[in-house]
């Protein structure tokens, strides 16, 4: 007896339909996530055994390497590795460049004067005299007492200028002094290097005077030299002899004197040089 099965066009529908119903289960509900996974499990000894001539040929061909072969391919890799590893250290100074440019930046923005940004490009080599010099001079407009300030607090003043370059004498050196103020009180005194990095020495300070270990010194303005409200130290210590009408007070400088390499060249507003490419505070960040 003959039978006649489904025509052909109907199975063309049924399969386009169970097809259409597995791609939506998959699409919608993701219900064969487990299918493709036994699927890909059991198709795993299908591509190793694809990339088995591969895998044989470049196991074959490694058994006839010569030993200068390999030398030269490991001298190859160690130029390459010492490229890479001068490549990272470059991109680790980048690094540290710029996040020292953003806090540099970052602190100017709380100034009123004009400023120029120049970079240290020698340190005197002389132990008992504390001086740097930076990159800016007489073309960009620098001239002798201006004060220097690094991303944290006053750094010295400028004490010789060049064509292209200026000494700058640190803070700490032992010639060095500036009228400070307690920021707390407003209490006035002088702060004196003495030939430290790491301290300097707030003199003639009675001891009946408020002050206290903690206290921010700002850079006064008395005298003229410095512009007012620089930071410039911080009290560490406060010590007293008896019988002495003054206390020792000892102060720890807020500019890093020895470790900063980008630094800030300030010009009062009242003595603005015309041939200095300068701009406002506010706007440094834009121009660098």
């Amino acid at each position: 007896m003959f039978v006649q099965g489904p025509v052909p066009g109907f199975r063309l529908l049924l399969v386009i339909l169970v097809s259409a119903a597995l791609i939506a289960a998959d699409g919608r509900f993701d219900k064969l996530a487990p299918v493709r996974s036994v699927i890909a499990t059991g198709l795993g000894p299908v591509y190793w055994l694809g990339n088995a001539p591969y895998r044989f040929s470049d196991w074959f061909s490694g058994l006839f390497v010569s030993r200068d072969d390999l030398q030269q391919e490991n001298e190859e890799l160690k130029t390459r590795l010492l490229i890479l590893e001068r490549r990272a250290l470059k991109y680790a100074a980048l690094a540290s460049e710029n996040n020292e440019l953003r806090r540099l930046l970052n602190s100017s923005e709380v100034l009123d004067d004009r400023v120029i940004v120049g970079e240290v490009v020698a340190v005197s080599p002389d132990p008992f005299s504390h001086e740097v010099v930076i990159n800016k001079g007489s073309n960009d407009g620098v001239t002798t007492g201006q004060a220097v300030l690094d991303a944290e607090g006053l750094l010295g003043q400028v004490i010789q200028t060049s064509q292209f370059t200026s000494r700058v004498l640190l803070v700490s050196d032992s010639s060095h002094a500036v009228p400070v103020e307690v920021v707390r009180n407003g209490l006035r005194s002088i702060l004196l290097g003495n030939g430290e990095t790491d301290e300097l020495e707030l003199v003639h300070v009675p001891d009946t005077a408020d002050i206290r270990e903690g206290d921010m010194l700002v850079s006064s303005g008395l005298g003229g030299r410095f512009p007012r409200g620089y930071p410039v130290a911080e009290v560490s210590s406060i010590s007293k002899e008896p019988g002495e009408p003054f206390v020792d007070i000892v102060a720890v400088p807020k500019a890093r004197l020895n470790q900063s390499r980008l630094v800030l060249v300030v010009f009062q507003q009242k003595d603005e040089p015309a041939e200095a490419p300068l701009v406002p505070l506010g706007e440094v960040e834009e121009q660098n």
